[in-house]
């Protein structure tokens, strides 16, 4: 198997890993939750891996001046972002960074504003660093519109949020759970109204490498001098090329002032990352592009599989194929499962998805299937529901 020609090995092989996706049901338990690929890492981070295990190469992390210049040249390559290798900064994973990053701008008691339904570990951060979480949720347009992605922002809303004395914004771009992408138009209204009323904008863009290519991702930072004046960007490998377990994230800034006060992030931020994540970044971003592409070659059919998988065997449930990532945000309404589809799920089906109502307690009929596997999984998981009905 090259980077050119990748595939997810059987079921019987993936039980045999010791990631959480796969220690965390019985093996009668079909498990789609956790945000992993079951692909093969990419060459060049295997290579690298390798090298430093045979050399014993596992002491501590050090300077690592590569990791600024492979992420710019990624990022030029891919998005057309001119980056400063100066002001990348490493972190152990994108929810260090944005914790850290948080304890830089604001103080316990302050308002941070996010859109959910989101990345559950969201409302984590948020606990975790005593803030006051102000929620404007997405409007969830399906049944009002024909548009192939409407869950629409809700700006009335964001503007009055913003009037009302938010610090930050804790944006997540590309969206997960709903594999939207936020146009340039929607970002640059962002920033203009961080600007005006004194919010900093965290951009999450850990899911940004796996963009579908009939799709444009935006760096936020990519969108001028207000946008550098308010925005921080936080991201990662470890989505786009599988390798979270190894602990490596970065913190992007591109104005002069945000950068200056990046300086007060802790040093142990960078120290407490791991050598062998600081490098398999570095070998990502360098040299990765090939494997990344084959890999959303993959995904890009089985998001559309998915499709028609729904459509022949629960055309009541509502799917609207995602621009970005691996997953599949199913609204399960139609089905009647209770009040928490995703157990009933588990009980009667042996199949297991995230809860919608971790995302947004408006979501509690939505599960989030990991579609990152093969088809052959993929189609048993659809199987299974249609069992538990």
């Amino acid at each position: 198997m090259t980077d050119k020609n990748v595939a997810a090995p059987a079921l019987s092989q993936l039980q045999t890993h010791r990631s959480e996706k796969w220690r965390s049901y019985p093996k009668d338990i079909l498990p789609l939750p956790v945000a992993e690929m079951d692909f093969p890492i990419a060459a060049p981070i295997k290579e690298i891996l390798l090298e430093m295990v045979n050399k014993s190469d596992l002491g501590y992390l050090g300077p690592i001046p590569e990791l600024g210049t492979s992420f710019a040249h990624f990022a030029k390559n891919r998005w057309g972002w001119l980056v400063d290798p100066r002001q990348v900064r490493l972190a152990t994973d994108v929810g260090v960074a944005v914790v850290e990053t948080l304890r830089v701008f604001t103080k316990p008691g302050d308002k941070i504003l996010i859109m959910s339904p989101v990345y559950q570990n969201f409302y984590s951060w948020i606990n975790e660093t005593l803030l006051e979480k102000v929620d404007v949720p997405f409007i969830n347009a399906t049944d009002e519109t024909d548009d192939e992605h409407p869950w629409l922002i809700n700006w009335d809303e964001i503007e009055k949020a913003y009037v009302s004395g938010i610090k930050v914004h804790l944006l997540c771009s590309p969206h997960n759970p709903l594999g939207r992408i936020f146009e340039a138009e929607e970002l640059l209204r962002l920033a203009n109204l961080a600007k005006k009323h004194g919010v900093l904008i965290i951009s999450d863009e850990i899911h940004a490498p796996l963009t579908y290519k009939d799709r444009t991702f935006t760096p936020f930072l990519t969108l001028g001098p207000i946008a550098q004046e308010v925005g921080v960007c936080v991201t990662a490998a470890s989505k786009g090329w599988n390798i979270a377990g190894l602990k490596a994230a970065i913190v992007v800034s591109q104005g002069e002032l945000i950068n200056e006060k990046l300086k007060a992030l802790p040093p142990a931020m960078h120290y407490r990352a791991s050598l062998l994540g600081g490098f398999a970044t570095v070998a990502a971003f360098q040299s990765g592009e090939v494997w990344l592409d084959t890999v959303i070659d993959l995904l890009d059919k089985n998001r559309f599989m998915i499709r028609d998988l729904l459509s022949s065997q629960l055309p009541s449930v509502k799917y609207h194929i995602p621009h970005n990532s691996y997953f599949a945000w199913l609204d399960l309404s139609a089905l009647n499962l209770g009040e928490n589809p995703s157990a009933t799920l588990i009980e009667r089906g042996r199949v297991a998805f995230n809860p919608g109502n971790s995302y947004g307690a408006q979501c509690s009929q939505f599960v989030r299937l990991n579609f990152a596997t093969s088809p052959e999984i993929i189609t048993e998981a659809i199987h299974r529901i249609t069992k538990a009905l």
